[in-house]
């Protein structure tokens, strides 16, 4: 099967607004998508990235580029605000190639993130 776009989508929460907290988060999330899916840096494309309004200590894409994520394009956003949506949420929309079909691709949603797409193969 010849590679093709895809996207995969991830969501992770913080317990709290630290740059510690956000960098371990994201790393984590970053990890577990490219290891769930069998893709490598070489594989990706660019990454988007929003949080919640509440995370302000650091952005996402830092914690990234620690991760060797620093020769790909990456977007921080904030989220749109909410009333009721899970709280201090980072959220991945990563743009990949890949020969698997897109009902292959395994989404990752950690820790408080959990609940948000269950309706998504893991």
């Amino acid at each position: 099967m010849p590679s093709s776009v895809r996207a995969l989508r991830g969501a992770t929460t913080v317990d709290e607004d630290t740059a510690r907290e956000i960098t371990e988060r994201t790393t984590e999330l970053l990890s577990r998508m490219l290891e769930a899916n069998g893709a490598a840096l070489d594989d990706l494309i660019s990454v988007m990235f929003t949080a919640t309004p509440g995370l302000t200590a650091m952005f996402p894409a830092t914690a990234a580029r620690e991760l060797g994520f620093g020769s790909i394009p990456l977007l921080c956003a904030t989220e749109i605000d909410v009333d009721g949506a899970t709280p201090r949420c980072i959220r991945v929309l990563m743009h990949l190639t890949t020969e698997q079909p897109r009902d292959a691709l395994h989404h990752v949603y950690l820790h408080g993130a959990s609940q948000l797409r269950d309706d998504l193969p893991v």
